[in-house]
């Protein structure tokens, strides 16, 4: 046995067991404190408007909306971008894609992947004596160096990127091998039915809390629902009157409710913070197998509030008030940095994007968001700018359905290409982005212009052919077997 350890590890164990006790009883004595639990339930193409009380139709979401009765309801919380691979870096890092080089969508092979000098959550957390794992979709890398396993999580089960990419998929399964579904690093069986999928990853996640009760621990749920093509166990088929899209979600539900009933019957429902959430909107050239979006504009794939405003519920009995409401901007990236302030855990001291919300979370009287300028990158094109109520788009060209309902039975209809110029919005009064208000507000525009160069100067810009100084390189990893001619612009699509 190797009882050797490295400097590293040695303070994480020290950090772990100092904040892991307090003063008190006689004579000073410490008295040990249990950290916090951390669950984040992460779906995939979730719609804003694809939960009960954000004002879905069609199907109900009871464990949810009593998770918001009991806890905190965010409406303006955002995905970092509007697409996979890159909005689960930012999670996970707490940073802008642009900045930690994962940008689109990663094929399966890719070269590329999250880097291991990125600090994830599970490895901030595992330095301060977590048990960690995740379960569902990865999308990072599915390469050896850049699966869960390599960054911070002890346990993994699941897909190793989206679900669609496989020889099924409707318009170029022939570029996709077999599904792999991966237990730690190894393929356990390759899918042709993804019916057991959700179920399956709740059943995980339920051995894990009951396995972990007497540790602190941290759960990362990744369904990969309601991402196209869907599946939905036997006990869910045809229970909705939105049909397949809203059975889905209502197994989604009843897999937090199965989370939530674990916790209350461990008695971990205090010491646990919840956290449910999407990475990015609606995919609507699907249709009639796509979430919705509500009022909000447009939907994946577009930095529009539809493509990145997602519904958020954060859950916490005794610290968070009982049906609170956020009006207040927060993302995905903040959720690294509050989540190491309540587990006394470190950064590393490489910049990150994200800050502690925790004043938001447990609705402090007069917290207001730290986000002072929230910048709209996808695929590494800053494409707007948001500062409180104000948002600036600059001219670019994006993808649309144009009104048009999409395809019907798992089939997609084409988008259209349509440019927006540059244009102000106020988000307080027209949340659905349909007014331009730049002529009457040069100020402002003038203002966010300022901030974006900012932006650019750090994090680059392809619109305007900037290089940022402040981006880190992705992973790399070279595969034995070259890939073929017409594969090597796959890696990594901004559009997927």
């Amino acid at each position: 046995m190797n009882t050797s350890l490295n400097r590293r590890d040695f303070l994480g164990m020290l950090s772990s067991g100092l904040a892991g006790m307090a003063l008190g009883g006689c004579g000073g004595r410490p008295v040990p404190q249990r950290k916090p639990n951390f669950v984040i339930i992460f779906c995939d193409d979730q719609g804003y408007a694809d939960v009960g009380c954000f004002g879905a139709r069609g199907f109900e979401t009871p464990n949810l909306d009593r998770m918001a009765e009991q806890g905190i309801r965010f409406t303006d919380f955002h995905a970092s971008t509007a697409v996979c691979s890159a909005s689960r870096a930012s999670l996970l890092t707490g940073c802008y894609p642009e900045r930690v080089g994962i940008l689109g969508a990663l094929f399966p092979q890719s070269e590329t992947g999250l880097s291991s000098d990125e600090l994830t959550i599970a490895e901030m957390l595992k330095e301060q004596g977590y048990a960690t794992a995740a379960f569902g979709k990865w999308h990072l890398g599915d390469a050896p160096p850049f699966l869960p396993t390599r960054h911070g999580f002890d346990e993994y089960f699941g897909l190793p990127y989206s679900n669609d990419m496989w020889p099924h998929h409707p318009t170029i399964g022939d570029q996709f091998g077999p599904l792999p579904l991966i237990e730690g690093e190894q393929v356990v069986k390759y899918l042709d039915d993804q019916s057991q999928l959700t179920t399956w990853y709740t059943e995980r996640a339920v051995g894990f809390i009951e396995a972990s009760r007497d540790r602190p621990f941290f759960l990362y749920l990744a369904h990969n629902m309601p991402h196209v093509p869907l599946f939905v166990s036997e006990k869910f088929r045809g229970k909705s009157a939105r049909g397949l899209f809203g059975d889905v979600i209502m197994e989604i539900d009843w897999s937090v409710g199965q989370v939530l009933k674990t916790l209350g019957e461990l008695g971990l429902d205090e010491n646990t913070l919840v956290i449910f959430t999407s990475d990015n909107g609606p995919w609507l050239s699907y249709g009639d197998h796509a979430g919705s979006a509500g009022d909000l504009r447009e939907g994946k794939g577009t930095m529009f509030e539809g493509g990145m405003r997602e519904p958020c519920i954060m859950r916490w009995p005794g610290r968070i008030p009982a049906g609170a409401v956020s009006s207040e901007l927060a993302t995905t990236m903040d959720l690294l940095p509050t989540l190491a302030g309540l587990a006394g855990g470190r950064l590393h001291g490489h910049k990150i994007d994200g800050h502690d919300i925790l004043p938001l979370i447990e609705a402090r009287p007069g917290a207001r968001t730290p986000t002072d300028v929230y910048y709209c990158y996808y695929a590494g094109e800053l494409r707007a700018v948001r500062s409180g109520r104000w948002k600036l788009h600059f001219p670019h060209a994006y993808r649309t359905m144009a009104g048009r309902p999409g395809g019907t039975g798992g089939l997609p209809e084409p988008y259209s290409s349509a440019e927006i110029g540059l244009e102000l919005f106020d988000l307080q009064s027209d949340v659905g982005e349909t007014t331009d208000v730049a002529d009457r507000h040069p100020e402002v525009v003038a203002r966010l212009q300022g901030l974006a160069e900012l932006a650019r100067e750090d994090l680059g810009d392809k619109l305007t052919e900037r290089v940022g100084k402040g981006v880190r390189p992705p992973g790399k990893y070279e595969w034995d077997k070259p890939k073929k001619a017409e594969e090597a612009d796959q890696q990594e699509r901004p559009d997927w």
